[in-house]
């Protein structure tokens, strides 16, 4: 008799606003799961997703998550992009007793006892951005993103940093996540008339990609005047047109060109699964490596019980595409590795700064001392490649 398998949600958007990272999540999690299977499951018990389109819509990722929960057996969940998802997933799972596994980077200045956090927080990517800035580019930043929390948050934090350390805001503005074509040539415009060193840009999903051939499309160069961003990634230059980003920089935990054989064996049992040739990024890398650290630990305790689980996920270690990761327990958050990147004519990008070991979470930034914020976090933290 064959055993009972375990029941797992998925909720990634397929369609909306930010359907091109979310498929690429949804992909590396199926990709993942199917390897956890293949490599005999929880203890002969089969890994079973169920996957839901909430469409980019808060409302519906909370009550799909509570159907999930409540109807269809599921105890964890993988999912959500935008911070303004996953805190409607997180008012269901703790109601319900479930576990959201969450591999976006984003804002940080959360913790819940039903989550575990997976990408970056900001001092695993704003803080080294800002230094690499600050110290290699220039000192007048402009502001710009979609209008909603994280975005918000994060130009916060990083004019915080800018700020402390002699740099200056010349400009901030923000745009609906509906926002029309019209409306990103405008912004370009005020941009090229305030001349910062460079673009500070938390855009999501299409606005990505909007912002970027806007820019293009005004002739200004990232020779001059570069756009850096938190969530610029390999899927979304394959969306602008690999042309459009080159030359652009991104602060990340993983890009698809990392060295290094664990990443290198990956692409490669990836590229044989989909049959072709693949594009990652740091959401689907985060997105994949949760999976089998859920999956690690599940096998260990034999159990998808939360308050059996949890507890065996939290100071766990995986040897992830990125370099080895361990999940904190005080925080609940991920010990990752920081790089930047310059996009490349071929839609890749060239590492050209990175952690030399693991940095821990640090999802308060309780422990950065103002005298750190730069001098000390490039020190510490980046080598130039």
């Amino acid at each position: 008799m064959s055993l009972e398998p375990i029941v797992v949600g998925v909720l990634f958007s397929r369609t909306g606003l930010t359907a091109v990272t979310e498929q690429s999540m949804l992909d590396a999690t199926l990709f993942s799961i199917g390897e956890v299977n293949e490599a005999g499951g929880i203890n002969g018990r089969e890994l079973v997703p169920i996957c839901l389109d909430p469409g980019g819509d808060p409302a519906l990722y909370n009550e799909m998550a509570d159907r999930l929960l409540a109807e269809k057996g599921v105890r964890v969940i993988f999912g959500c992009y935008m911070s303004s998802s996953r805190k409607a997933v997180i008012r269901a799972v703790e109601r319900r007793n479930g576990l959201l596994c969450y591999p976006a980077q984003y804002e940080g200045f959360e913790y819940s006892n039903n989550v575990i956090y997976c990408g970056a927080v900001p001092n695993q990517n704003s803080l080294q951005l800002g230094s690499f800035l600050l110290q290699n580019v220039g000192t007048r930043f402009y502001m710009v993103g979609s209008d909603y929390i994280w975005p918000q948050e994060s130009n916060r934090i990083m004019s915080d940093l800018i700020l402390r350390n002699g740099g200056t805001v010349a400009g901030q503005r923000t745009l609906s996540l509906e926002a029309e074509r019209h409306e990103y040539a405008s912004l370009v415009r005020d941009i090229r008339k305030a001349s910062p060193d460079v673009i500070f840009c938390n855009f999501v999903g299409e606005s990505i990609v909007h912002f970027y051939q806007a820019y293009a499309d005004a002739g200004l160069s990232p020779a001059t005047m570069p756009i850096a961003s938190l969530t610029t990634s390999e899927a979304d230059i394959r969306a602008m047109g690999a042309e459009v980003g080159s030359g652009h920089l991104t602060s990340a935990t993983y890009f698809q060109s990392c060295p290094g054989e664990r990443n290198e064996a990956c692409m490669k049992r990836y590229a044989e699964r989909t049959g072709g040739a693949v594009t990652t990024n740091m959401c689907w890398e985060a997105a994949y490596f949760q999976v089998q650290v859920v999956a690690d630990a599940m096998r260990r305790v034999d159990s998808d019980e939360i308050d059996v689980l949890r507890p065996a996920i939290l100071d766990s270690t995986y040897d992830a595409p990125q370099g080895p990761i361990r999940l904190d327990r005080r925080t609940g958050h991920t010990a990752l590795w920081p790089k930047i990147g310059r996009a490349t004519p071929d839609g890749q990008f060239e590492i050209i700064a990175m952690s030399e070991s693991p940095v821990d979470p640090d999802p308060y930034l309780a422990n950065q001392a103002e005298h750190e914020w730069v001098s000390g976090i490039q020190r510490k933290y980046l080598v130039n490649c």
